[in-house]
């Protein structure tokens, strides 16, 4: 047993930890989606102005895209901490780091004010708040899944993805909010405004999680299992479970990959070509959001109902068939068309997605080495498909001499595809605790 399982600790009531893995999660990802969705609004001519409307456009999700490339360091980073500290630590401190980011980015002049260092300061604000999204959403699953009983893995894996569903529809509400108050308000000093309310959300958000216990399976873990040295805790993962990291990398990166279109590139999609305003398409994601909350719990009840696997290759597969409809939908420039898109991706497959990916990743793990398997697979895999696939899809649109949109239905397949092969590659059960050179008898794998 842990040393740390000595110590007091309050009982691991269902209300709190629910209440810490939703709330926390979801005021993380209203830092995040707030970013993603600013950036296609007006992050692009307050700190990248141009001529060229799509050339500042295309900057403003490169600084989108580099939120992502600093996850992969702050998954491996944090992922070993919550291996050898324990999850709650993790969990507690990104919450600080995205809270406090986000309220900078809200201060930082324009580029017309101070020039050259107003983007500067973004993009390492933008990596700070990449690094706290890195090290927040792989220790929620773990969380989830380790307070879990194996028949209810479905419903508690849905908390993080509840959480996340919330945040954005709070951040998409405060945008659409902020864009119906007229042009000069939003584009002027208005869109600031929530980011500096981070300051606040966070604190909150540390106050929430400072009173969730630790899992009862990091508890179990012996004391040499939690004093391993960092390059053990990754020669463990490498050792026993590279084949977990390989599948996690898959999944994820087609989750990554069409939750970014649907929730970035479309808005971008929408300003630029369409011309749709902020309002119609802000508006829809907020929507979308809201029939996600409802549908999520849903489908953690339908994951402990049906093998995860057969709900990612059906989600796949659905994914590969909307990835022509969606624009077919899009083009319309009808507010009411647009919205149905939204709620079709944004609302109904997105989540279905990712809660059945949360427990099918943090099952490819064994309890020592869970947290660092998932941050490295699920965030270096985040990189390529969240942080490059916007910025693709926009350069594929812009680049054609008639904007068309066959190259991004592509990319959408390719996301779908991603799913039905990780659906029957991945494991089923989590397997056993296993440690290099250690020559104690490991336990046994638990269902999931």
């Amino acid at each position: 047993m842990n040393a740390t399982a000595t110590q007091p600790s309050r009982p691991a009531s269902p209300r709190r930890v629910s209440a810490a893995i939703v709330t926390g999660t979801a005021l993380e990802y209203f830092d995040f989606f707030l970013y993603s969705a600013m950036a296609a609004l007006v992050i692009g001519p307050t700190f990248f102005p141009s001529s060229n409307s799509v050339a500042s456009t295309m900057a403003s999700l490169a600084t989108f895209g580099v939120g992502y490339l600093a996850r992969p360091f702050a998954g491996l980073i944090f992922g070993i901490i919550g291996d050898k500290f324990g999850r709650r630590t993790v969990l507690t401190w990104s919450l600080v780091l995205m809270g406090v980011s986000s309220g900078l980015i809200g201060l930082i002049p324009s580029y017309a004010t101070i020039g050259i260092a107003a983007p500067i300061l973004l993009v390492l604000l933008r990596i700070v708040q990449g690094v706290g999204a890195g090290a927040e959403f792989s220790s929620a699953i773990a969380a989830a899944y380790e307070f879990a009983t194996p028949k209810r893995r479905g419903r508690l894996g849905s908390l993080p993805t509840l959480g996340v569903n919330l945040g954005v529809f709070a951040a998409s509400l405060v945008v659409a909010g902020l864009a119906l108050l007229g042009n000069d308000f939003f584009f002027s000093w208005g869109w600031r405004i929530p980011f500096v309310l981070s300051f606040v959300l966070a604190g909150v958000g540390y106050l929430i999680r400072l009173k969730l216990p630790e899992t009862p399976e990091f508890l179990d873990l012996r004391p040499d299992q939690a004093r391993r040295s960092w390059p053990r805790v990754l020669a463990d993962l490498f050792r026993s479970d590279w084949r977990g990291v390989v599948i996690v990398f898959i999944v994820y990166t087609g989750y990554a990959l069409v939750a970014t279109l649907w929730k970035t590139f479309a808005l971008s999609y929408l300003t630029e070509f369409q011309h749709v305003g902020p309002s119609v398409s802000t508006f829809g994601v907020t929507l979308a959001s809201l029939f996600a909350i409802i549908w999520t719990p849903l489908c953690g009840r339908l994951c402990d109902a049906v093998p995860i696997r057969w709900v990612l290759a059906i989600g796949g597969v659905l994914v590969i068939a909307y990835s022509v409809p969606f624009f077919w939908l899009l083009d319309t420039r009808s507010p009411i068309w647009i919205w149905v898109a939204l709620i079709l991706g944004t609302g109904f497959l997105a989540p279905l997605l990712s809660v059945a990916t949360s427990p099918f990743m943090a099952r490819q793990f064994s309890t020592n080495i869970r947290v660092t398997g998932i941050g490295v697979g699920k965030e270096t895999s985040g990189a390529v498909g969240g942080g490059l696939g916007p910025v693709v899809a926009l350069a594929l649109v812009g680049s054609a001499a008639a904007p068309s949109t066959l190259g991004v239905s592509v990319l959408f397949a390719i996301g779908g595809a991603l799913f039905v092969i990780a659906a029957w590659g991945g494991r089923t059960v989590a397997p056993a605790v296993s440690l290099t050179e250690s020559h104690t008898p490991a336990r046994t794998g638990t269902e999931s």
